[in-house]
């Protein structure tokens, strides 16, 4: 059993966040592998679905960011989970728009909701980094992350959520340097992003 979690906030006024790409990353998954239906569970949704032989259950934490590993870290008690088997799906200001990288462990360059789950479980477990861009000034990034993606995000936006549900099985498996060049070899062959901008596995 593996854990995908996707960070965000709940609640219609944060649908189109910035700083809830990880709901939709994780909510495109099911879509895409037909998982469902979701329910109420773990402080939160969940649904349970097959992903490329491995069964993975999906949530989506109902606490707000700054608590999220509260729900992490029930699901992962009663499914008794170490870290390496869990993949939270977040936002990332340090990475420009459209980029994803894959990463174990590392920083939580003071996001709340990678702190509280550190906080709960520890470190060492998979990150997929959505990047979204920074407004440039720190006294800025609280309005940008909590603010809707402008209109022309959108197609990218899109894309690179279709893209990593499409190519979810590989992570499932393990295989994250392949699932990350595969999705930016996508974006690219979608007009975002250059050719020549190969990601490094975990860079």
């Amino acid at each position: 059993m593996l854990l995908f979690v996707g960070l965000g906030n709940p609640g219609e006024r944060h649908v189109g966040n910035r700083h809830n790409i990880g709901f939709m990353a994780v909510q495109a998954i099911a879509r895409a592998h037909r998982i469902a239906p979701w329910r109420r569970r773990f402080q939160g949704v969940a649904v349970e679905g097959d992903l490329g032989g491995e069964r993975v259950l999906l949530l989506l934490p109902g606490t707000y960011m700054n608590e999220s590993g509260r729900a992490v870290a029930e699901a992962a008690r009663f499914y008794k989970l170490g870290v390496e088997h869990i993949v939270v799906f977040h936002d990332e200001l340090d990475l420009p728009p459209g980029k994803l990288r894959v990463k174990t462990g590392g920083g939580n360059a003071g996001h709340n909701g990678l702190r509280s789950i550190s906080a709960h479980i520890g470190n060492d477990y998979r990150r997929v980094r959505f990047g979204i861009g920074h407004p440039g000034d720190k006294d800025m990034v609280q309005p940008y992350v909590l603010h809707d993606f402008a209109k022309n995000d959108k197609p990218w936006v899109e894309a690179l959520c279709a893209i990593a549900a499409e190519n979810a099985a590989l992570l499932a498996q393990g295989r994250d340097s392949t699932f990350q060049n595969k999705v930016h070899l996508a974006m690219v062959a979608k007009g975002f992003g250059q050719a020549d901008e190969q990601p490094q596995p975990g860079d």
